[in-house]
């Protein structure tokens, strides 16, 4: 079994040793859309425990990977004993994202990054790091994304790839090709999936930032905020912080018979170069926070 000091994959996920694929799956998929950052922006732990949890899953639905683990190998001992799979570089998900889409085995390219709070969109995994010489930005469209696009790549060599998007990609996805770059390095394609008014698409779910003043945040107010439809009012309640995240039901992309939604986050900005009237008024603020604080204590 694993050593003491080596991070139990089972507890991550929540789950008894041994567990079936079945609950494997069904436990990553919970645990990935309870930690997006998307959806837990005010927390700075979610973005590490959402890291774990896809670590969780690649290892222990890799039988390799999990005989590693299970040894207690260090990724040195695994590599030189022929464990380790991804001893050239950063762990390949094309299995894992096989069995979350459901479609046979293969190697085809890889989608490492996506989300969505819609069970047909699959939790990404961890990102991938490219470098800029074998990394290309592909804009898409709402409805390229939605059902998937050929796309045609020209590499710096004089390659020409082919490749198909899968459906229901999403903004800041990579897809990996494997191999196809110079000296066998690996090529990826990172989506671009936003409309000229700065909504992103990730899967049928559509993210907007809204910004604020701080003071429409303490008070509540009544923004315009665009969809896929056209604009719409939102009202903002009362004491809305940074991160907060509202939702527009059935504002999202729509695909047969499923609906996504449109999730709006909060983001208080404070305006430069106050004026020495607003500045008299944010110091008389703080000075009752304080005064509050002390009241409390």
């Amino acid at each position: 079994m694993s050593s003491p000091d080596t991070i139990n994959h089972w507890a991550v996920l929540g789950l008894e040793p041994g567990a079936d694929a079945s609950s494997l799956k069904r436990a990553f998929r919970q645990q990935a859309r309870r930690w997006h950052p998307d959806l837990n922006g005010d927390d700075p732990h979610a973005e590490e425990q959402f890291k774990a949890v896809n670590e969780a899953y690649a290892v222990l639905s890799d039988p390799v990977r999990r005989e590693q683990w299970e040894a207690g190998l260090d990724d040195a001992t695994a590599a030189a004993a022929g464990l380790d799979p991804f001893a050239s570089g950063f762990p390949d998900f094309d299995d894992y994202l096989d069995v979350l889409f459901n479609r046979p085995r293969r190697r085809q390219p890889e989608e490492t990054r996506s989300g969505d709070v819609t069970p047909p969109t699959p939790p990404p995994p961890p990102p991938v790091t490219a470098h800029a010489d074998v990394e290309s930005h592909v804009e898409l469209t709402p409805e390229q994304a939605l059902e998937g696009v050929r796309v045609e790549l020209d590499l710096p060599d004089g390659t020409a790839v082919e490749v198909w998007t899968p459906p229901m990609a999403g903004d800041g996805w990579r897809l990996r090709l494997a191999g196809v770059a110079s000296g066998g390095r690996d090529h990826f394609l990172q989506l671009k999936v936003r409309t000229a008014d700065g909504l992103r698409i990730d899967g049928l779910r559509v993210l907007y930032q809204l910004d604020l003043s701080p003071a429409e945040g303490a008070l509540g107010c009544t923004a315009v905020v665009p969809t896929l439809e056209g604009p719409v009012q939102l009202r903002i309640p009362p004491g809305s912080s940074s991160g907060r995240l509202l939702r527009l039901r059935g504002r999202g992309l729509r695909r047969g018979d499923q609906s996504g939604d449109q999730l709006v986050e909060i983001r208080l900005v404070v305006p430069q170069g106050l004026t020495d009237a607003e500045e008299a008024l944010y110091r008389r603020l703080q000075e009752l926070s304080e005064a509050i604080d002390a009241d409390r204590a």
